[in-house]
């Protein structure tokens, strides 16, 4: 799985990068078919804007965004949005099959 990390109207630090990196690495748990994490990071005037797009197998990519003042809380918020994404195919790919 490939993690690409980029940021908009902004530099990002390492303590950061490796926070996210961290948090994205827990996705595969959620469907183990994931090619690659594209996460874009954008500085807005009230805040952060984080879009992590998903990249699975058989299927379009899976695009989940957060909008909040504190970094940090937008990536968990992103985060957790793709974490449902993937359980509810993953949970779609299951019940087709039976």
């Amino acid at each position: 799985m490939v993690i690409t990390i980029s940021a908009k109207h902004m530099a990002l630090s390492d303590k950061v990068a490796d926070y996210i990196r961290q948090k994205m690495s827990k996705l595969p748990r959620y469907f183990n078919r994931i090619q690659e994490l594209v996460v874009v990071v954008e500085k807005l005037r009230r805040g952060y804007h984080v879009e992590i797009r998903s990249d699975v197998e058989h299927h379009e990519d899976f695009v989940s965004t957060s909008d909040h003042e504190n970094l940090f809380m937008c990536v968990d918020l992103a985060v957790n949005r793709s974490a449902r994404q993937l359980c509810d195919w993953k949970e779609k790919i299951r019940q087709h099959r039976r």
